[in-house]
This record gives C-alpha cells, structure tokens and sequence, in this order.
C-alpha cells in the first residue's frame, strides 16, 4: 500500500511540473498587460487548439498574433477563410513583455470594418 502510494504522489507530481510551463504560456502573464494595435497582413495561419495562431506582416516585420481556441474565434462571429493568407485586418490586444518577442495575443480585430471580440469585456 505505501508503494502504491508513493506512486501515486510521483506521479501526481510530475504532471503538476509538466503543465506549469503549458498553463504559463497559455495565460496572460507574458504580456505588458497594456493594450497594443497592430494592422498587417496575414501571411501564415495555423487554427485549432490549445489556440489559433497568424503569421502577420506589420511594417516589414512579421508578428506573431494569438487567436482564440475555435470555439472561441466562432463566438465571436469569425467564419471559416476570415482568418486566411492574403487577408489585411487590425489587431488589438497584448503584446509580449519581451520586446524581442513580436508576439501579440488578440482581444478583438477588425476585418473589412466588422470587429470581433474574441475576449468581451477583457479591458
């Protein structure tokens, strides 16, 4: 029985260590916690889970914009081909605290005037 529980403990513990670093990423705590806009064009598009994310050119630099989960981006209005290479859009949202990371996780953008607010009320 001790050995069993000792395994169970190791385990326990070592899924805790491995998410730690996921639930970081994942969350809000690698941004300025200030609100930042961008306008580009989308180049690279990768959407699915743990959340969707853009390749976009912004004044001869390319960004990495954070979208949310699908089922989030649907909420918010977003229909398959919005989101595509080719597509100009304004995003707002919060950039990476390290300056070296040209990373941007959206809270709304704005396609062709139409705005989706993909994290309401978040600011």
């Amino acid at each position: 029985m001790k050995r069993v529980l000792s395994m169970l403990t190791a385990c326990a513990m070592g899924a805790a260590v491995t998410a730690a670093p996921a639930a970081a990423h994942h969350g809000w705590n690698w941004t300025t916690g200030e609100n930042r806009e961008l306008t580009g064009t989308i180049t690279g598009v990768s959407l699915g889970n743990p959340h969707g994310t853009l390749e976009v050119e912004v004044d001869g630099e390319t960004w990495t914009v954070e979208v949310g989960q699908p089922w989030r981006n649907e909420r918010a209005g977003l229909r398959e081909g919005d989101l595509a290479e080719g597509v100009e859009a304004t995003f707002v949202g919060e950039a990476s605290s390290d300056t070296s990371d040209r990373r941007l996780k959206v809270e709304r953008l704005v396609i062709d005037g139409q705005t989706y607010e993909l994290y309401p009320g978040r600011d």
